[in-house]
């Protein structure tokens, strides 16, 4: 059990400060349940792309270039 703790506690502040994951105030119905699912997605696919950058360079690039963006949704 403690070998998975470091993945988990990493996997964590990874949604917290690259996604603001505390920050998010939905909480009616599967709303949040719903949103966690996107953003591991996200953040999965981020993480397999191969292009040099932090996760959080590719998140905004993604917002701003529509062609990164579906080179990112293409890794699904």
């Amino acid at each position: 059990m403690q070998s998975l703790r470091p993945t988990h506690h990493r996997l964590h502040w990874r949604l917290d400060v690259i996604m603001n994951e505390d920050q998010d105030r939905t909480r009616l119905g599967n709303g949040p349940h719903n949103l966690a699912v996107l953003r591991h997605m996200a953040l999965n696919a981020m993480q397999k792309d191969a292009t040099k950058g932090s996760l959080r360079g590719k998140l905004k690039r993604a917002g701003w270039d529509d062609a990164y963006l579906v080179k990112l949704l293409a890794l699904f």
